[in-house]
């Protein structure tokens, strides 16, 4: 398959957490794509952790695009230089407390690529022991919530998490824990 060409590109928005691009582009066929929006993101990942006592890590925050208190997954954006896996455990340690003995990438997804340039690493963390206080960031307001297994496949199948990429990364893991029957 083609690509399409890149004619010329405008930055409409331009901000710490929104950067909006259109291209003007040609599809391969000759048909001319005059607005063609982008959604510029750095790339994130998200964790399912487990403890030492078995049980996953969960978060609770206010999500202002929903307006709405929603459990989650821990994740977080990868600031410039770091590697995925270093992302994975600082976010861990910041927004739970928890560090972990083993870290395995499950998945690479795209959340959006028809309209955003971003990544997702997803990673299974086990052996999570509370070494520290959460360090949250000034807009964060985070509840750690741990469930058990069994909790947790019964949040899951309630369709409790909304977000689409924490679902995903969600059966990723228990896949790979042998959870899921």
């Amino acid at each position: 398959m083609r690509h399409w060409e890149t004619l010329s590109s405008e930055y409409l928005v331009k901000a710490p957490w929104a950067v909006l691009r259109k291209d003007v582009c040609r599809m391969p066929n000759g048909h001319l794509v005059p607005e063609y929006y982008v959604l510029e993101y750095p790339d994130w990942v998200n964790m399912v952790a487990l403890t030492t006592e078995n049980r996953f890590i969960l978060v609770r925050q206010y999500r202002h695009g929903v307006r709405e208190d929603v459990l989650e997954i821990p994740g977080g954006v990868i600031d410039p230089g770091e590697i995925p896996e270093e992302a994975a455990r600082r976010e861990m340690l910041e927004e739970t407390g928890f560090s972990f003995q083993t870290i395995e990438l499950l998945a690479s997804l795209y959340p959006n690529p028809a309209t955003s340039n971003n990544r997702t690493f997803t990673y299974l963390l086990t052996g999570g022991l509370k070494v520290q206080d959460q360090h949250l960031d000034e807009q964060e307001e985070i509840e750690v919530v741990l469930v058990s297994p069994a909790e947790l496949k019964q949040l899951l199948f309630e369709n409790r998490f909304g977000q689409a990429l924490h679902t995903a990364a969600l059966f990723y893991a228990l896949t790979r824990l042998g959870l899921l029957k």
